[in-house]
């Protein structure tokens, strides 16, 4: 029964939690204006797992025969024959159930919002077929972790919260343009749209950089909004050195340290902000 969990546990790419999981809880300090209660930082990590998770098994079943032709992607769970179609559904099912559930604990509100964020999950793996605009989409999806953990809190969407979830987007927008850098010439043969694959490697990394300096920005409007001090001043700085050697990893001529700009340097960044928002708000 382990093995077969990893082997779903790996299907999600569980452990890509690290990038949306930190920002969630970071709305939700910001929303306290310190520690929430116990209770709701637990049903904020429930939602948020089942919300994923669905989200992740939605990717991974409309994309299977996507999949199945990409030489980078054609062993994954599905496409391999490891995890059936019918089995993913299921999986998907229960997960939409968790993250209903999740809500409905939370507030209302939540509860009215959960389909409008699954119907974005739906959406996302769709854009790619007509749109090179589906990383803005994607980020579109993981801001919902952020806006979804402020309502969780105060039971409203206000406008405080709003530069951070946009910093979400550009940040995940961006570095899912240079992820999208090894599947080129995938995506030009069978018809996928990426920025990449409209505007060529170049232009990409610059797009991807200046996302990320609107991620920066934002991150100073959210600081200056919410009153933030030195602490978190200090961690912004922290992020700007880690977005700089994210993009000092990839070059136009070398993609070589491609995932280690992917997984490790996003997962520091999100998780910089979580920590230096916290010593903040608590120091």
């Amino acid at each position: 029964m382990l093995a077969r969990a990893a082997v779903y546990l790996r299907m999600i790419k569980f452990s890509h939690s690290v990038f949306a999981l930190p920002f969630a809880f970071t709305s939700a300090l910001l929303a306290a204006g310190g520690i929430p209660s116990w209770n709701k930082i637990f049903w904020i990590t429930v939602a948020m797992v089942g919300g994923r998770s669905a989200a992740m098994g939605l990717n991974r079943v409309i994309d299977r025969k996507v999949d199945a032709l990409n030489p980078r992607t054609f062993q994954r769970e599905i496409p391999a024959g490891t995890i059936k179609t019918a089995e993913a559904i299921v999986f998907i099912l229960a997960s939409i159930l968790i993250f209903l559930y999740a809500a409905y604990r939370l507030n209302p509100l939540c509860l009215k919002l959960s389909p409008l964020a699954l119907a974005v999950f739906v959406l996302y793996p769709y854009t790619k077929r007509f749109t090179w605009l589906s990383h803005v989409v994607l980020g579109i999806a993981i801001a919902g972790a952020p806006v979804g953990a402020w309502i969780a809190l105060r039971g409203t969407l206000d406008m405080e919260i709003i530069p951070l979830a946009l910093s979400v987007v550009f940040w995940l927008a961006g570095f899912d343009v240079l992820y999208a850098l090894q599947d080129v010439d995938f995506d030009k043969k069978s018809g996928l749209r990426s920025i990449p694959q409209r505007f060529g490697i170049r232009r990409a990394l610059f797009l991807a950089r200046t996302f990320h300096i609107l991620t920066w920005m934002l991150l100073l409007v959210t600081a200056v909004i919410f009153d933030l001090g030195i602490v978190f001043h200090a961690g912004l700085v922290l992020v700007g050195v880690l977005l700089v050697h994210e993009h000092r990893l990839v070059k136009e001529d070398d993609l070589s340290r491609l995932n280690m700009a992917f997984f490790n340097m996003n997962g520091y960044i999100s998780l910089t902000v979580l920590v230096f928002t916290l010593f903040d708000l608590i120091i």
